[in-house]
């Protein structure tokens, strides 16, 4: 898609990128701009006005609290286990690819009110959400078109969703 950021946060990380680009274009320097994908796994930090979605619905979950869904739960997300975050890192680093951005995602979606159902269904409870008001400036749809990394890196995800939400969950039981 062209990039059209609706966020002062958007379009801080589009610039960030142009300009990484850029430095590949006019210095003969390495570049390789990675599009992370809602990254979640072990050790993230449950808590917090900016914590992720899925620490912090685990989190709660797992306290017998319900987890707060503004809007209707039906926006999706490409969540993406750390694992392949770091194994894109990796692959950027050492590859050949240079001024060139790539999508870093598992490539699929999962809606919030899904996601719900998933950890629920991990921890054998049945915790129903509270439902609040849209965040305003939140996108809908995030879905990764996994065709550049694929040929750029050769980024092929190791560690699904739900694996990943599993281990995450398991984190957080043992915590």
């Amino acid at each position: 898609m062209t990039p059209d950021p609706e966020s002062p946060y958007a379009l801080s990380k589009y610039y960030t990128e142009k300009l990484a680009i850029q430095f590949s274009d006019l210095y003969d320097i390495n570049t390789v701009a990675l599009r992370y994908f809602n990254v979640f796994g072990p050790g993230q930090d449950p808590n917090g006005e900016y914590a992720a979605v899925i620490p912090k619905f685990v989190q709660l979950m797992l306290d017998g609290d319900r987890p707060t869904i503004y809007g209707d739960g039906e926006q999706s997300r490409d969540f993406t286990f750390v694992d392949n975050v770091i194994q894109a890192n990796i692959q950027a680093a050492e590859g050949s690819a240079t001024g060139v951005a790539v999508n870093v995602g598992c490539g699929g979606q999962v809606t919030i009110n899904e996601l719900v159902g998933h950890i629920n269904d991990i921890l054998g409870t049945d915790i129903e959400p509270i439902h609040d008001s849209p965040r305003p400036g939140d996108v809908r749809h995030s879905h990764a078109d996994l065709k550049s990394a694929r040929e750029e890196i050769e980024y092929e995800p190791k560690v699904d969703f739900q694996e990943g939400l599993e281990r995450t969950v398991s984190y957080f039981k043992n915590a």
